[in-house]
């Protein structure tokens, strides 16, 4: 069985304010034409379709061109919820949905409960695990705490034990949206720590033939069979250096299995440059920049004038300007920004506390009490989501 992994697709989604609307559609484009050119059996979409709970109206069209394209095509499609989605506005209508081969999967109940398809060599059950916010589906799938590992180990738990009802040699696929240990997370995720503890080990999945991971943006491997396809785009300049791919596999009889990439359209190349103004301005090294989507770091010792529309000149692609002035660490002129830089909100909050005590850092009881607060307001935001 032919298999195309995507994910993240984020529609909606703009970078540095610029609309990537035209870019979403044409990578829709791209994906409908795959199908057809590799002659995909079943297409997966592993989480963040949308880029928020409530997305504009442009999105939701894009969204429903997709799906009615890959319905007429006639390839069975299942998509999961991912930690950007509203998983009761995208599951709207998916017993209906699901009539014309596209199978949505958005809430913790279903997660042993597989889309099964055939081929000349048996069944494959797709089972697919939404984005589990491990506060809100504790209870729902038995998990033994409220932590990533925990509620994923749970929904593992109820697919093996489906599987293992499944005529000999059925082989299975999981789609899940989570952060998984050893993946390379980028600047454009949302963090979804809690705990203090947001990766789980690849080994939750054991058991199974291929995992189609969403979440990170960067098309990589876990494992051999446990694998990120990444965003279709790039939505931050930490993924200037990423090639954009889906991940089209092939399942065989018994398990076996090859993977391939597929590359997706690119609208525009991402750059980071660092230097002085002028050196930027004036080395012809940058030359292959100047059509590229730019994110200019100055290293300036003083800011200097109308950076931004001198840059534009040269480089008209410019969206995100930086000062990052060569000073040292210790130096009290260096920025807020600078001295928080690889923190965490937990972090920051034992500096503060430390600060207006004079040097004393909260006990441990007390860091129990911050851990605690940050958690609950991350409840409170998934059930604000999912409400609204």
């Amino acid at each position: 069985m032919r298999i195309l992994h995507t994910s993240d697709w984020h529609l909606g989604r703009s970078l540095h304010r610029v609309s990537m609307l035209g870019a979403q559609r044409t990578f829709v484009d791209h994906l409908v034409a795959t199908v057809a050119e590799h002659e995909v059996d079943a297409v997966l979409v592993s989480g963040d379709v949308y880029d928020r709970a409530v997305p504009p109206l442009s999105a939701v069209e894009l969204f429903d061109d997709a799906l009615h394209r890959l319905a007429a095509a006639g390839v069975p499609t299942v998509m999961i919820s991912g930690n950007h989605d509203s998983a009761r506005r995208l599951g709207v209508g998916a017993g209906l949905i699901g009539r014309a081969g596209i199978h949505l999967r958005t809430g913790p109940e279903g997660c042993g409960t597989p889309v099964v398809l055939r081929d000349a060599h048996g069944e494959v059950a797709f089972y697919g695990l939404p984005y589990l916010e491990p506060a809100l589906v504790k209870d729902v799938l038995g998990a033994s705490k409220a932590g990533h590992e925990a509620v994923l180990t749970a929904a593992m738990d109820r697919v093996r034990a489906d599987l293992a009802t499944r005529p000999a040699g059925t082989r299975s696929v999981v789609l899940a949206h989570a952060f998984v240990a050893g993946g390379e997370p980028s600047d454009s995720e949302r963090d979804i720590t809690v705990g203090g503890v947001a990766a789980v080990p690849a080994g939750v999945f054991d058991g199974v033939d291929y995992v189609a991971l969403g979440h990170l943006h960067g098309s990589q491997r876990v494992t051999e069979r446990v694998r990120y396809s990444g965003s279709p785009l790039a939505y931050s300049f930490s993924e200037a250096d990423h090639r954009k791919t889906m991940w089209l596999v092939d399942l065989g009889a018994r398990g076996s299995f090859t993977a391939g990439r597929v590359d997706c359209p690119v609208p525009r190349r991402l750059a980071r440059l660092r230097g002085p103004l002028d050196t930027l301005l004036d080395d012809p090294g940058h030359e292959r920049h100047e059509d590229s989507w730019v994110e200019a770091t100055l290293t300036d010792p003083v800011r200097p004038q109308d950076p931004m529309a001198r840059l534009l000149e040269r480089f008209p692609h410019t969206l995100s300007l930086v000062f990052d002035p060569q000073r040292g660490p210790d130096d009290p002129s260096a920025s807020y920004a600078q001295r928080l830089r690889g923190r965490d909100d937990h972090q920051i909050a034992e500096d503060f506390v430390a600060h207006v005590r004079g040097g004393s850092g909260p006990d441990e009881l007390e860091r129990t009490v911050l851990r605690s607060a940050f958690e609950d307001v991350r409840v409170d935001d998934g059930v604000h989501e999912v409400s609204r």
